[in-house]
């Protein structure tokens, strides 16, 4: 079977792990193609060419400062995958919340679960 091109949008742009990385070391703020081989223990032309891909699908913008270039995050094709993603977060919290209650019935609480964010009694840590 034939290997979807990587270049044709955010979702096959961020299935390659490296990539990612680059993201994650972009986040942070601009950076130049050194300190990301730096930051991240690859070759100039390792880095470049995963770079070129994310420039590509427009998840990183870059400009000329002199003699370097740095490279920054664009967040916004990645509201697609984010939305996807949601999909499923919903899904899970939906089933925790089940699980939740059969946890209660389990140990004869009368009172549910808290679900705020940033309880620790659900164990989930939402």
């Amino acid at each position: 079977m034939a290997r979807a091109a990587t270049t044709t949008d955010a979702f096959n742009a961020v299935a390659e792990p490296r990539r990612r990385e680059i993201l994650d070391a972009l986040a942070g703020g601009e950076l130049a193609v050194g300190d990301l081989t730096e930051l991240l223990g690859l070759a100039q032309p390792q880095v470049s060419k995963h770079l070129r891909v994310l420039r590509e699908v427009g998840l990183v913008d870059v400009r000329d400062d002199g003699r370097r270039r740095l490279y920054r995050v664009n967040a916004a094709p990645l509201r697609a995958v984010h939305a996807w993603v949601g999909q499923y977060e919903r899904l899970w919290n939906e089933r925790f919340d089940l699980i939740d209650g059969v946890l209660d019935e389990l140990a004869g609480t009368d009172e549910p679960r808290s679900t705020e964010p940033g309880s620790t009694e659900t164990g989930r840590g939402d």
